[in-house]
């Protein structure tokens, strides 16, 4: 009973006190049935060689990585609006070893950037101080090389669902900032998972629920030449599946992601991109972890 409560009370509870902050209607952007979709792509390359009889241990190097960013945006009818957002990523570095006999090889590629995320929200635009919402996330990866024996594709997955209110504190053509708070469930699945040698395998799930706050923000930046885009999610587990098997308690600490991309135009085409991220996951690494990426590269504009 515990394992739904969260959503099942909270979502309510959030629904019937809206009301009491009703105010004007939210002056959206988008006409009734009006679509707004936007798709972009970009791909850079980092390549090195030497000559054999370079003189010094250098050994050559290729990297590349390939992200999209698409999104498609709808007041469906005067009261339902919803925004859709898929994020897909992937990258890998080929480098040179000297084998024994000294010639040069390459070896096998490594991936540098793996990444699968699609959510989907639904914001009730009555007009409230406060709209109530629900959302959907998907959150995966395209090649999981974790087992050594065994290559798994779009695993393990994470599938968040949360309810609750929503807040667009601004809502321009360039920039953008809302902010939800509410109940969510997440499942995290590792299909395949070796659980006994030789090779016995079974899809492993742990369930959590608790409070999620999500605040997400674009503007741009120097004369419109760059875009900030920012996605702070901060969750915390109130009860887990893990509770009465883990030897800790690490699933109790809040899990927090920070996004943060410095895109930069020098041209219609070509673009550097900043890349930060900050995470603190207490029951993966006792300590925040930080990626930076920066990266120039060709960008075209599907939609």
């Amino acid at each position: 009973m515990a394992k739904v409560s969260v959503i099942s009370l909270v979502g309510p509870l959030l629904l019937a006190a809206s009301p009491l902050f009703a105010e004007e209607a939210a002056d959206d952007t988008l006409g009734v049935g009006e679509w707004s979709m936007t798709s972009d792509v970009n791909i850079t390359l980092t390549q090195n060689a030497y000559s054999d009889n370079w003189a010094g241990s250098e050994l050559g190097a290729i990297s590349w990585a390939l992200n999209s960013n698409s999104l498609a945006e709808s007041q469906l009818t005067e009261r339902i609006h919803t925004r859709n957002t898929v994020v897909l990523a992937f990258g890998q570095t080929h480098s040179q070893r000297v084998a024994d006999d000294g010639e040069k090889y390459w070896e096998e590629p490594s991936k540098s950037t793996d990444l699968v995320d699609f959510e989907s929200v639904f914001r009730f635009t009555y007009g409230w101080f406060v709209d109530p919402f629900a959302a959907g996330r998907l959150k995966t990866q395209f090649l999981d090389e974790t087992d050594a024996a065994k290559k798994r594709y779009l695993n393990p997955m994470t599938v968040t669902e949360s309810v609750g209110v929503v807040k667009v504190l601004i809502k321009e053509e360039k920039r953008e900032w809302t902010t939800r708070l509410g109940g969510a469930l997440r499942q995290r699945i590792d299909r395949d998972a070796l659980v006994e040698s030789p090779d016995v395998r079974e899809t492993a799930t742990t369930k959590d629920g608790g409070v999620e706050f999500v605040t997400e923000f674009r503007t741009p930046l120097a004369a419109d030449r760059i875009t900030l885009t920012s996605r702070l999610q901060a969750f915390k587990a109130l009860f887990s599946s893990e509770d009465d098997e883990a030897a800790t308690d690490d699933w109790q600490a809040p899990d927090v992601d920070w996004e943060n991309t410095f895109s930069a135009s020098i041209t219609e085409h070509l673009m550097v991109n900043l890349y930060l991220q900050l995470l603190y996951d207490k029951e993966i690494v006792d300590d925040a972890r930080l990626k930076e990426t920066l990266s120039l590269g060709f960008t075209f504009k599907l939609m």
